[in-house]
């Protein structure tokens, strides 16, 4: 497992402290690997596993989300962060992550 990978999964972990989000939500860490949100747990996980939502963006856009420095929404609007699936799911994600 990838330093980046600890990092956003720890981070993660912080930041849902007392949260809940329903159902799974991946962020796929373009070179480094993927991290799922599933209820209130956060986990390391293969790159191919399902999820409600796949959150992708590079490891800088990733951490700048968790410290606070960008935007979810802006990163989406700029391209920075793709998302495919449930739309509901991202923007909750997004808001937990505010």
């Amino acid at each position: 497992m990838s330093d980046v990978i600890s990092t956003v999964a720890a981070a993660l972990k912080e930041k849902l402290s007392g949260e809940t989000l329903e159902g799974t939500a991946k962020f796929l860490i373009e070179g480094e690997g993927a991290v799922m949100v599933e209820g209130s747990d956060v986990r390391v996980c293969d790159e191919s596993e399902e999820a409600d939502v796949t959150l992708t963006a590079d490891s800088d856009t990733v951490e700048d989300m968790l410290s606070g420095d960008l935007n979810p929404t802006s990163a989406f609007m700029t391209g920075k962060l793709s998302v495919d699936g449930d739309m509901s799911k991202a923007m909750a994600l997004a808001g937990i992550l505010s």
